[in-house]
């Protein structure tokens, strides 16, 4: 009965929304009480609506009341959590906790262990360990549930040595049976030896930790200066941009104004030639109507007296002819402004750098189908699959001559050239590589100037046990996880060349940052065995 009045003093004393003890008790005008942050949070749900509720009783008011913490509840409060507060040496043991092993009844939370009873003690049963010459030999640790695990299972003795044979820890009976003759030393020894290696295995998990903050700190040093260049780059290239469109609309209005300047003095001069012509013939109208009346009169002597001034015509208006230099000024403005646009256009689409594709998901929306060019395959390579594959036979029948094969080495070229950003992945066996290079590459004689990564003409990955990029005459052995398929990322414009390991996951394996002065071809090459392959995948 008296824990059920308890439960009740405590739902009294309750917030209805939190269902917590209160914190700054307010008390509205229907009665009931809440934390003053928890009604404003209801009533700020209710401001759209313009009424306002209490959420016990449902009152409604149409204005939202004001809130006053009342001070009399908070000190009834905050006095009963003081007398509510217990102890925590003397709460009981929950499950999970070890429990004092000499309480009786319900059983106190254990303070500590003792190694020597084996047994845990809750602060009171304690004291004796504390008080008597008898106990205070004994060894007490923080309590511990795990004291049976000291006891040897089959001779139900404290185990107190430790087995350097069988690595396990004994007791004394133990020593002198089965592990009799074995190398045993006292637990204590053991873990004295075993202390010191902790402290240097400490020592490297220290220094560890050390080199890793160290690195945190290189990595946050990094995202800062990320975040620093990208706004001033953000920032200047607004300014750029805004003094690029200030130009721009300034050079709009300045050849507006020169072509409606030009528009209205030709315009003028055509209407003042136009007016000229109107008169002239209106005049020549008027004459020809006099010379018409004149032909039908009948009396000679008066047509031979008015002839003479009729027929004396005034000089002619010279006859209009096209200003061709203020159209031709016309065109000019349009393929100028025509030019300029798409130059622009080149500049801002081709030329500014675009961010790479970090995936390859976002690869693959560069995915490019190639083939590959019969005429460039050295004799030892066979075609198949559409010209996508490869295989080496040193047996295959020799192809005809061509200027575009290579001789000595098993490489071939792709039939098109790759332009833009693209993206290609091919799939090998055993030994075998790929590349890019210009068409211009040699086909044979000196080594270094038609094979694959050794001239400035081509950069190739070397595909075997291990990965080796070659450039002209620079050399880079590469550590990757092994992969018998090989992603390539190419954009000619920005000078990007990127080789991938393609699996489960998808790694980095060497980057290039150059610029491209010709067109690039895809290359592939094997190592030189019977039976190896390379294949460009499909990809869609």
């Amino acid at each position: 009965m008296a824990q059920q009045g308890k439960k009740a003093d405590e739902v009294k004393f309750c917030c209805s929304i939190c269902l917590d003890l209160l914190k700054d008790p307010v008390t509205i005008s229907c009665g009931h009480n809440y934390c003053m942050s928890c009604i404003k949070a209801h009533w700020d749900e209710e401001d759209d609506k313009n009424i306002y509720t209490c959420p016990q009783c449902r009152q409604t008011f149409y204005l939202r009341p004001v809130l006053v913490k009342n001070t009399m509840l908070a000190e009834l409060i905050e006095e009963r959590r003081k007398t509510e507060a217990a102890p925590a040496d003397h709460c009981y043991a929950r499950p999970g906790d070890v429990a004092c092993d000499f309480c009786t009844g319900r059983k106190l939370k254990a303070f500590k262990s003792c190694l020597v009873c084996l047994a845990s003690y809750c602060e009171q049963h304690l004291q004796p360990h504390y008080e008597s010459p008898t106990f205070k030999k004994h060894k007490l640790t923080e309590a511990s549930l795990k004291l049976q695990e000291n006891i040897c299972s089959r001779h139900d003795e404290v185990m107190k040595i430790f087995c350097r044979t069988d690595q396990q820890c004994i007791c004394i009976l133990c020593s002198m049976d089965e592990h009799k003759g074995h190398d045993t030393v006292s637990a204590a020894a053991e873990r004295t030896e075993r202390q010191k290696e902790l402290g240097e295995s400490r020592q490297k998990i220290q220094q560890r930790i050390q080199d890793r903050e160290k690195d945190v700190k290189v990595l946050q040093q990094e995202m800062k200066d990320i975040d620093s260049s990208a706004d001033k780059a953000a920032e200047d290239s607004e300014k750029i941009f805004t003094e690029l469109i200030h130009l721009i609309e300034k050079r709009r209005s300045d050849v507006k104004q020169k072509i409606r300047s030009l528009q209205k003095t030709e315009v003028s001069r055509v209407k003042e030639l136009q007016e000229k012509l109107d008169q002239e013939i209106t005049e020549l109208r008027r004459k020809d109507a006099e010379l018409d009346q004149l032909s039908h009169t009948e009396d000679h002597i008066q047509f031979l007296y008015s002839y003479p001034s009729l027929s004396k015509l005034t000089e002619s208006t010279e006859s209009p002819r096209p200003n061709i230099y203020c159209l031709q000024y016309f065109e000019d403005v349009m393929a100028a402004v025509t030019a300029a646009r798409d130059k622009m256009q080149t500049i801002l689409t081709e030329k500014l750098p675009l961010a790479e594709p970090m995936t390859r998901a976002e690869l693959l929306q560069y995915s490019r189908e190639i083939t590959l060019d019969p005429n460039t395959a050295n004799n030892f390579m066979v075609l198949s699959e559409g010209n996508r594959k490869i295989t080496y036979n040193y047996k295959n029948p020799p192809y005809s001559q061509h200027p575009d094969r290579f001789i000595h080495i098993p490489q071939v070229l792709s039939k098109d050239d790759l332009t833009g950003r693209c993206y290609w992945e091919v799939e090998r066996s055993r030994k075998a590589g790929v590349a890019v290079a210009y068409k211009s590459i040699g086909r044979s004689g000196d080594f270094n100037v038609h094979v694959f990564g050794f001239n400035e003409k081509s950069w190739a990955l070397y595909c075997d046990n291990s990965y080796t990029f070659r450039h002209d005459s620079h050399s880079i052995s590469i550590s990757g996880p092994k992969s018998s398929r090989i992603g390539v990322y190419l954009d000619h414009s920005a000078g990007i060349l990127s080789f991938y390991s393609v699996s489960q996951t998808m790694t980095l394996l060497h980057r290039v940052q150059t610029t491209f002065t010709e067109p690039l071809y895809a290359g592939l090459f094997l190592g030189g065995s019977n039976g190896d392959t390379a294949e460009f995948c499909k990809l869609k």
